[in-house]
């Protein structure tokens, strides 16, 4: 059975924001290999605003994890727009999930679970759902969540 992640976002109902523009001197996407690398992305609402907020103060576990499923959508939107069709990834390899919290929060692989849950709905169990790092720390603009990722894409036709 062939995973069509493209087809699984629509059975899902969701509904991808905008692809955010470069902030800084970067690419959104980089390929090398037959690895697609994306930059850090933010939670992007679908009216192209980013949800901010500190958590352990501004927000608590449960709304920063959801910021974290909404960075989810966030980075599908950037791979389509920047590489085109999720269907050319086979699976994800390894994310890094920076969660913007009050010193005493220890709960960041929690809020992180909002980006992996989703990925592993989009792609499944199995290709879903990688290597994973989650740590706090101050982010840009006030977002509450950033995560970067590696995928490994499917071999050329």
């Amino acid at each position: 059975m062939t995973h069509d992640p493209d087809q699984r976002i629509i059975e899902l109902g969701l509904i991808l924001p905008p692809a955010p523009k470069p902030v800084g001197v970067y690419k959104p996407v980089l390929i090398a290999d037959k690895f697609l690398f994306v930059s850090g992305q933010g939670p992007m609402r679908v009216d192209g605003t980013l949800i901010t907020g500190k958590v352990g103060a501004d927000m608590d576990t449960e709304e920063g994890k959801q910021a974290a499923r909404q960075v989810a959508l966030t980075m599908l939107s950037t791979i389509r727009t920047h590489f085109g069709e999720l269907k050319k990834i086979k699976r994800l390899v390894k994310v890094l999930g920076m969660v913007n919290c009050t010193p005493t929060f220890d709960k960041q692989p929690l809020v992180i679970n909002g980006f992996s849950e989703l990925m592993a709905e989009v792609f499944g169990e199995e290709n879903g759902i990688g290597v994973r790092s989650a740590v706090g720390m101050t982010l840009p603009s006030n977002i509450p969540v950033e995560v970067e990722a590696m995928f490994e894409l499917h071999k050329a036709e």
